[in-house]
């Protein structure tokens, strides 16, 4: 066991109930600290892994560890209250405020009222929505972009050490799309949380993950720095950085 991981893969399998072979052998080690972003094809097994580290899913062999236990030895509901998660349609409960939202994990939590409050009102300056004009309103009286850091905060509120997001800003214009990305480096800068995120977007990895990992039906075939990956000539992972854009590179070169 590796003290310094926050998730560990060893030998891990999923097989489908019908037999399909989702993940086939993975191995790799998330140390805390890391965003790792997640490449690769539509049913390559991405979102499967996501699954596996909350315990929404067993792995048919190998085992799963976050912050050094088996994931089937956790109980599932703490496991899940240790993990945030951060969903492409956000998921915000329309019949509640923003701020009661934001508190549904620390209410579930049992804090103080007051305590939640506070949390909400600094969650809120922290993905830059003002409080006194947001924590009131419903999520339809937002943009796509706002939901989405609504959704991100909410998924901070009880400080969860790791943080999944399966395609987070997939939905987005260009121009938020990249508002966020600045938004969610910064605010990594302050927190340092181990993030595991899913996209189909080779340039959003580059600007995002200090480890990019490729999937290749059902493999891992590349858990690198976006340095050593942009220098691969494997053509399993050159077809995702020949078709990538240079426009993401520039951008984040002139933050």
């Amino acid at each position: 066991m590796d003290e310094s991981a926050a998730i560990e893969f060893e030998r891990v399998h999923y097989h489908t109930p019908g037999g399909a072979v989702i993940l086939d052998d993975v191995s790799f080690v998330i140390e805390r600290g890391t965003i790792l972003v997640l490449v690769g094809r539509s049913g390559v097994g991405k979102t499967t892994i996501l699954r596996l580290i909350n315990h929404l899913l067993v792995p048919t062999a190998g085992e799963v560890r976050v912050e050094g236990r088996a994931t089937c030895e956790w109980d599932p509901i703490a496991l899940r209250r240790r993990i945030g998660y951060v969903l492409q349609e956000v998921g915000l409960f329309p019949h509640m405020t923003i701020g009661r939202n934001v508190g549904i994990v620390p209410r579930l939590n049992g804090w103080p009222e007051p305590r939640i409050e506070a949390r909400c009102r600094e969650l809120l300056e922290l993905v830059g929505l003002d409080p006194s004009t947001f924590e009131e309103r419903f999520p339809h009286q937002l943009s796509g972009g706002q939901r989405q850091r609504v959704g991100f905060a909410r998924a901070l509120a009880a400080d969860p050490p790791v943080i999944l997001m399966d395609e987070p800003f997939g939905a987005l214009d260009p121009l938020t799309r990249a508002e966020l990305h600045r938004e969610f480096r910064r605010i990594q800068e302050q927190l340092h949380k181990t993030v595991v995120m899913v996209s189909h977007d080779m340039g959003e990895a580059f600007a995002l993950a200090t480890r990019i990992g490729v999937l290749d039906q059902g493999r891992l075939v590349a858990l690198d720095t976006p340095e050593m990956v942009a220098r691969t000539r494997d053509p399993r992972i050159r077809m995702f950085l020949d078709a990538m854009p240079p426009v993401p590179a520039i951008a984040r070169d002139a933050d």
